[in-house]
């Protein structure tokens, strides 16, 4: 299996503009620029909100996937990456999931979380520090 997106670019790194499609239309000429990825209020994308998210989504699968395994079926479960930058680098990632798991209790919950924080398949190939917190709702 193999999982594919194209970017495309013209002009310089500052005032050029990019854009970003996915096969499955998800992402269709997605604006992306200098603006966007460096300074707040203007439409479009980044790479560090798309790594986010795929973080976040990735996390979230793992998540279930833990809980599945022990016979659970969570009601909800909603997670926040926030990827921290300083300067030309990205310095880490942060997960903050909430959940509803019938069955299990908060210190439960947080051991899940814990264990798909390190074995999700992004934070796998990231060479940042990744974290995670867990909030459970009862």
């Amino acid at each position: 299996m193999k999982r594919t997106a194209t970017a495309h670019w013209s002009g310089t790194l500052k005032d050029g503009k990019g854009s970003l499609t996915s096969p499955s239309g998800i992402l269709n000429k997605t604006a992306y620029s200098f603006k966007t990825r460096f300074e707040e209020g203007v439409s479009g994308t980044n790479p560090e909100e798309l790594l986010a998210a795929a973080h976040a989504g990735c996390f979230t699968m793992a998540v279930s996937s833990i809980l599945t395994k022990k016979g659970l079926n969570p009601t909800t479960l909603d997670t926040e990456a926030s990827v921290s930058m300083e300067g030309p680098s990205i310095t880490g990632v942060h997960l903050s999931i909430s959940g509803q798991v019938p069955g299990l209790t908060a210190e439960e919950f947080k051991a899940v979380a814990q264990e798909a924080e390190k074995n999700c398949l992004i934070s796998k190939i990231l060479s940042i520090p990744v974290s995670s917190e867990a909030h459970f709702n009862a």
